[in-house]
């Protein structure tokens, strides 16, 4: 298998898991419209380049989180029976992972965006 075939490969399969998120995980809808949102702001925006940066590592990071959810809430739905207690704690665990992350985000990006917002609304 040539590098080049690998690498495609590798790319159908991650593909194929974000189509799977995106169709079977509503929350990762909704992160994945607010991340529109935050790229959007960025491009409309005269963020500074650590601004930029700060926002999309933070967006990144819930999606990434989001996803890693999934696959956790998947996992334990298939050895359930085996671990039958801690299959409800773990799964609100990765979910309170998932919330934090978020927050943060989200005040990350108040924080950054409110005064670029009000300058913009001055300016129209």
């Amino acid at each position: 298998m040539s590098l080049i075939h690998g690498f495609a490969e590798s790319f159908s399969h991650a593909w194929r898991g974000l189509l799977l998120a995106f169709r079977t995980e509503r929350s990762f809808r909704i992160h994945i419209a607010a991340s529109i949102v935050v790229l959007l702001a960025c491009m409309l925006f005269p963020l500074a380049a650590w601004e930029r940066a700060v926002l999309l590592l933070a967006t990144a990071s819930v999606l990434v989180l989001e996803l890693l959810n999934s696959m956790v809430e998947r996992l334990t739905d298939l050895v359930k029976p085996r671990i039958h207690a801690y299959a409800h704690d773990i799964k609100d665990l990765m979910a309170a992972a998932v919330l934090i992350a978020s927050s943060f985000a989200a005040a990350l990006g108040f924080f950054i965006l409110i005064p670029h917002l009000g300058a913009f609304l001055d300016r129209i």
